[in-house]
């Protein structure tokens, strides 16, 4: 992350002993019984206080290092031999106050929720269809990476293999935000786009499809959302597997259909129509959580637009080149010749690059909105 201006940084450092203040009553809240009567509440909380506790700890490292530094400055002005000792600590405390930095820059308040990741093919048929299912294994083999489970809600595969479409929720349970899992997907959305030569094509010509990605972060607690039951429209069909054809006698496929805002999710996947009207509803849910957040944001006139997240399916951001074994990330300007090993789940610094300009952007909002 690029040096910021001394003097905002200096103001974000004036704000810790606020942030210091909440985490203490904080701490006191969530010991008292009442508030945990509300389990909405309870999880709000800790998720800030989770927050806090990160905030708590850089400074914590930063004072301390802070008061080494000038005890070493002061001995090596008699003991050339703590000069060394004291340039240790100079790099150390100017990596403790950028993670101090980092902790102060404001997060999105998605940020520890667990996520539903679909993936659609787009052009190009089978192969989009194929690109779909490396995608999704990409994805499974990153959470299986860190540790968070993953669970398909609903998919529609192709004819060839891969999947028309594919919903999966990733869930770590995270309370920091930094570790949570929309932290790190959030910036999965758009248009990813592939260069190779597809399994069906006989004259070994390069072909290029796309699938589109969509993050939706997961909605803990079903009264976060409040929906009408006189808001929706619900029918129910019966499923049907590749080429159209039918594979349930019953009618147990369920479309619901949210009328105030158009959003519809179908869901086919169980055997049960009680168990697919619970897992649309799990999607719905997500989906208006999504659109509440589109419209605070459209509404706030200092709102910050990110240049790196987006849930615009049309917006290229990244290409996978299987003949150069090249991935390149058209936000970031990361690239990186090891395609074979990010699509085996090892997706952590395209992830990280991302990341790092989401936060350069949100502490160039900040200089901005300080006159800086």
């Amino acid at each position: 992350m690029a040096a910021p201006d001394p003097s905002l940084e200096k103001r974000m450092f004036d704000s810790v002993d606020t942030l210091l203040a909440e985490h203490v009553e904080l701490q006191t809240r969530l010991s008292d019984p009442d508030v945990h009567a509300d389990q909405a509440l309870a999880r709000r909380l800790g998720r800030r206080y989770a927050r806090l506790n990160g905030v708590v700890e850089a400074h914590r490292r930063w004072s301390r290092l802070t008061e080494d530094l000038d005890a070493a400055r002061e001995l090596a002005e008699e003991d050339s031999d703590f000069a060394e000792e004291a340039e240790q600590l100079r790099l150390q405390l100017d990596a403790a106050a950028d993670r101090l930095l980092r902790m102060l820059i404001p997060r999105d308040e998605n940020d520890a929720r667990d996520v539903i990741i679909e993936v659609k093919g787009g052009a190009g048929g089978d192969e989009a269809a194929l690109f779909a299912g490396d995608l999704l294994r990409m994805y499974t083999r990153y959470a299986e990476s860190k540790g968070w489970k993953t669970e398909i809600i609903s998919s529609t595969p192709s004819d060839l293999g891969g999947y028309k479409d594919v919903q999966m929720s990733v869930r770590a349970g995270a309370t920091d935000p930094a570790q949570g899992v929309y932290a790190h997907l959030k910036f999965e959305g758009g248009v990813h786009r592939v260069q190779r030569v597809p399994e069906t094509e006989s004259q070994g010509r390069i072909h290029t499809s796309a699938a589109g990605v969509l993050v939706l972060p997961e909605v803990d607690e079903p009264e976060e959302i409040e929906i009408h039951q006189n808001d929706l429209k619900i029918d129910v069909y019966r499923s049907s597997g590749p080429g159209g054809q039918s594979v349930n006698t019953t009618d147990s496929a369920v479309r619901i259909t949210h009328l105030p805002t158009g959003i519809v999710v179908a869901m086919q996947n169980e055997k049960s129509q009680l168990q697919n009207k619970d897992a649309a509803m799990r999607v719905l849910r997500s989906r208006l959580l999504a659109h509440q957040q589109e419209q605070i944001d459209a509404e706030n006139a200092q709102a910050r637009k990110s240049q790196v997240r987006t849930m615009d399916r049309s917006e290229r951001i990244r290409t996978y080149n299987y003949p150069e074994n090249r991935v390149a990330d058209h936000r970031t300007g990361y690239k990186a010749y090891n395609l074979d090993a990010v699509m085996d789940g090892d997706l952590e610094a395209v992830v990280q690059s991302c990341i790092q300009l989401d936060e350069q952007e949100r502490l160039s909002a900040l200089a901005e909105g300080h006159g800086a």
